[in-house]
């Protein structure tokens, strides 16, 4: 028999499925047949199906994750990417400048600056070295406005919603353009006005990741601004 919950806050150490047969799932732990929480964070569970959510920490790379980031610094063969997290990433310039690339020919500068924004997607990470980034598929590269605005990490999936409804709330009621980033990182682009309230939006998202109620309370706060 197992317990069917949804969205429900968990504590380390509290039972999340009483017959449990398949490898644990990430922030989870398993005694015989019984799944236990790791971390304080939201569970969902269907079935056989669990996943939980932590809801603090920071964001640690994972491949092909879509980060938003801050070039920082850069030598003759690539970019150094803040990524929001303890890894710093690097951009190399052959993925920019292709194959032909070379160091003595061609100017970083003149693609990106410290200090730019990227929207890029992590094509390699084991822990053992920083993450490098690519920017050479569709809708990746700078950044080039918008205001960032950052989310802890595990809350990510709150702001996005199931299939992407939250942040359609968002966009809708603030006429304005999210890009969001799994690593904790949002750029909000549209009118002055309309990034004041999804910040808004995003903050309360902040604060109350944990509660059943998010989607009425950011409908409710949106409705009474607009």
């Amino acid at each position: 028999m197992y317990m069917v919950l949804v969205r429900t806050r968990v504590l380390p150490g509290d039972l999340l499925h009483d017959s449990y047969t398949g490898i644990a799932p990430p922030n989870t732990y398993k005694l015989g047949n019984k799944l236990f929480s790791l971390k304080v964070g939201l569970v969902e569970i269907d079935g056989k199906d669990v996943k939980l959510i932590p809801l603090a920490g920071p964001y640690i790379p994972r491949v092909n994750d879509f980060v938003i980031g801050k070039i920082i610094d850069f030598d003759a063969f690539s970019w150094d990417v803040d990524i929001n997290s303890i890894y710093t990433a690097h951009l190399p310039a052959q993925d920019v400048f292709g194959r032909e690339f070379s160091s003595q020919t061609h100017s970083l500068t003149s693609q990106f600056k410290v200090g730019d924004m990227l929207a890029a997607k992590i094509i390699a990470f084991d822990r053992t070295k920083d993450p490098v980034l690519t920017v050479r598929e569709h809708g990746l590269g700078k950044i080039v406005h918008g205001e960032p605005i950052k989310l802890s990490p595990s809350k990510i999936p709150r702001l996005i919603g199931k299939k992407g409804s939250m942040a359609k709330i968002i966009e809708t009621k603030t006429k304005t353009k999210l890009i969001i980033g799994q690593n904790g990182i949002i750029v909000v682009q549209g009118p002055s006005e309309g990034i004041v309230l999804a910040a808004r939006a995003i903050h309360l998202i902040e604060e109350k990741a944990h509660m059943p109620s998010l989607t009425n309370m950011i409908n409710e706060l949106l409705t009474k601004e607009v």
